[in-house]
């Protein structure tokens, strides 16, 4: 079985040998070769030139027995495509060139030729799957529109998110306005990247859990909803919510395949809640990757051995891997999952997976 099989197979709570692995952020700062290559162009560079964003994407599955490969992209490119490009602070954070506070300024937005915008992504996926083909699992992404209009009404980064809470709970009008503009380029760009070559999209809701209980369904619920339907059954989604696993019930209105979980939680029990009847993905804490490897061993085995005989795990990180990440931890990490034996898979005799 190859890696791209046993990832699809995970998705759809089939027994396996050992979950697939990928780790977000994996084409990233940890890695030495990217540094290079980060000391010749800027990241919008980067990822707006297809030979360097496939080169990119392809560095770590070079170094490690990874089982799908991230294509290197930004959430912050339905924006730009919209009209509102993003740069990175000297001090670090992302700046967006201007903010969105009034009709107006969502009125002003372009959204026409949202995929000939974004031909470059298109490119860079179709290059990699020239060099993975059917052996590696192809992941596409979009960020939620909660989490990409944070970016565009805060100007930026932000801590506190202040102005997306007031707007949402001031002028909903507006905000949803934006909503909906953002989630309908995001289902033509998971379209195009479907046409492209991926096996599944992953959504990203990173400040999803900054909404309380009761916003967090109209805020961020819906348009992912939204966007999932649009999608199915073309490719598999994975709905990554940070900080969200307390709202359980919501998370399962949206119909994703599969649910990524921080490390705040415990998969195990996350799977549970959901009722088990979904794949889930995570979720080692990041901030072991930066302590040595006999450590993550030791937490790795902890999260296969209390997953138990459980279907359904793509083992992954709670958030992205940090700049400090080692790589004889990633190492680690990956011979700790390769080698892993089900014991699903040891009480099914005659299935080797």
């Amino acid at each position: 079985m190859n890696s791209r099989i046993r990832f699809l197979n995970a998705i759809k709570l089939k027994p396996l040998k050992r979950p697939p692995l990928w780790v977000m952020r994996q084409a990233g700062r940890y890695l030495p070769e990217y540094r290079e290559i980060k000391k010749q162009y800027h990241f919008t560079q980067m990822v707006k030139t297809p030979e360097i964003a496939a080169e990119v994407t392809l560095q770590p599955l070079k170094r490690f027995a990874l089982d799908a490969a991230i294509i290197f992209s930004d959430i912050l490119v339905i924006p730009e495509a919209l009209g509102m490009p993003y740069t990175f602070r000297e001090q670090g954070g992302i700046e967006m060139d201007g903010c969105i506070s009034t009709r107006d300024d969502v009125l002003k937005l372009d959204k026409e030729g949202i995929t000939e915008k974004l031909e470059y992504v298109a490119q860079s996926l179709k290059l990699v799957k020239e060099s993975t083909g059917a052996e590696k699992a192809l992941i596409g992404f979009c960020g939620s529109p909660w989490t990409v209009a944070t970016y565009m009404v805060e100007g930026g980064s932000t801590r506190d998110f202040s102005k997306s809470k007031a707007l949402l709970r001031d002028d909903p009008n507006i905000f949803h306005s934006l909503l909906e503009i953002i989630t309908e380029a995001s289902i033509e760009y998971i379209q195009m990247q479907i046409q492209a070559g991926i096996d599944v999209v992953q959504v990203f809701d990173s400040w999803g859990g900054v909404l309380d209980k009761p916003d967090f369904w109209e805020g961020t619920g819906r348009y992912m909803q939204t966007i999932t339907q649009a999608i199915h059954p073309k490719v598999p989604v994975i709905i990554y919510s940070k900080g969200s696993h307390d709202k359980i019930d919501d998370l399962k209105k949206i119909r994703g395949d599969v649910y990524g979980v921080d490390s705040t939680k415990p998969i195990a029990e996350f799977s549970d809640e959901l009722g088990g009847m979904t794949a889930v993905q995570g979720n080692l804490d990041p901030e072991i990757m930066s302590t040595d490897p006999q450590s993550v061993q030791i937490e790795t085995q902890k999260i296969l051995d209390e997953f138990g005989e459980r279907k359904g795990l793509i083992f992954n990180l709670g958030h992205g891997i940090k700049p400090d990440g080692k790589i004889e931890c990633m190492h680690a990490l990956v011979d700790t999952v390769t080698d892993h034996e089900s014991a699903t898979i040891m009480n099914n005799s005659g299935m080797n997976l």
